[in-house]
């Protein structure tokens, strides 16, 4: 179904066209931030911002956590843009409309995506408030046929079929774990698989069981389709996932989670979020020319 809400090149340009004519920052790195991570765009100096709603052609945010608003902005010396909120398919979201901002960053001249999401952990010796670097994940929508890609190519974002093995860049996680050791905080932080299951229930005990055995480390609800249209643009990939409840995989367990929960565990990691995502893009090799 969702393949009929195709959107045209001539709207992402108009929306990006808009966007440069508002602001003179000129993006090299777009950051999207999950659930109750729209606070790792504090850090950006001499900020412009725009409300969602603001903005020609952007979806609307409804998920509390999600202020909803583009802030472009320099950090450690990089022109960034930070999205304070992403969109969903189980908000009524064509997968065209969730992966919207992707393309017009691309069209602003970005060439890295850093991607971050609250999940819930699989994996038995993951903790609330552990940091996964995203090796690889499971795009469950996706084999099911819900993609963004679906209905003609554009040729001028990319190709038909592009590959999606060693998407999340390992130069990029390599350089994170680098960071996170001299941060002295390694002892939360993990490598693992991302799955993307369509939401907006939490899992049932047996699709907990069964993610389990497929490999899966941490679950969540957004991610791969904005991962796999940055691909498709031939965008850098970095991805992190806050680890902020435990799956339930025990019908003996009584423990649920809620998304009150989630947003705890996000305001007690900011900071450190924060300061590896800093560190990070100021260590990119990044042309910042303004040109």
């Amino acid at each position: 179904m969702h393949s009929k809400d195709q959107i045209c090149h001539e709207d992402y340009q108009r929306t990006a066209d808009w966007l440069l004519s508002q602001t003179q920052h000129r993006p090299k790195v777009a950051i999207i931030c999950g659930s109750g991570l729209g606070m790792l765009a504090d850090a950006l100096k001499c900020q412009d911002s725009f409300k969602y709603s603001d903005i020609p052609g952007f979806p609307q945010s409804t998920v509390k956590g999600h202020a909803g608003r583009l802030v472009f902005g320099e950090l450690k010396g990089k022109t960034c843009v930070y999205m304070q909120g992403r969109f969903h398919m189980y908000e009524g979201h064509s997968l065209s409309k969730v992966t919207f901002p992707v393309r017009v960053f691309k069209l602003l001249g970005v060439e890295t995506l850093i991607v971050t999401n609250a999940a819930g952990s699989l994996a038995d010796s993951y903790n609330c408030g552990d940091i996964m670097i995203i090796r690889d994940h499971i795009n469950f929508p996706g084999l099911a046929g819900l993609n963004p890609l679906n209905g003609p190519n554009d040729d001028k974002f990319g190709p038909r079929f592009p590959p999606m093995s060693g998407v999340y860049d390992k130069s990029l996680r390599k350089m994170a774990f680098d960071i996170c050791k001299s941060m002295g905080v390694s002892q939360y932080v993990q490598e693992g698989v991302y799955c993307m299951v369509g939401g907006p229930n939490f899992e049932s005990i047996a699709e907990a069981r069964l993610l389990h055995k497929l490999g899966v480390d941490a679950v969540g609800m957004s991610t791969a389709p904005e991962v796999l249209v940055a691909s498709h643009c031939g965008m850098r990939v970095f991805g992190l996932s806050l680890i902020t409840n435990k799956v339930v995989k025990s019908y003996e367990d009584n423990e649920s989670v809620n998304h009150e929960a989630v947003l705890e565990v996000s305001k007690m990691r900011s900071e450190t979020l924060q300061a590896l995502v800093t560190e990070l893009i100021s260590r990119m090799d990044i042309n910042n020319n303004t040109a």
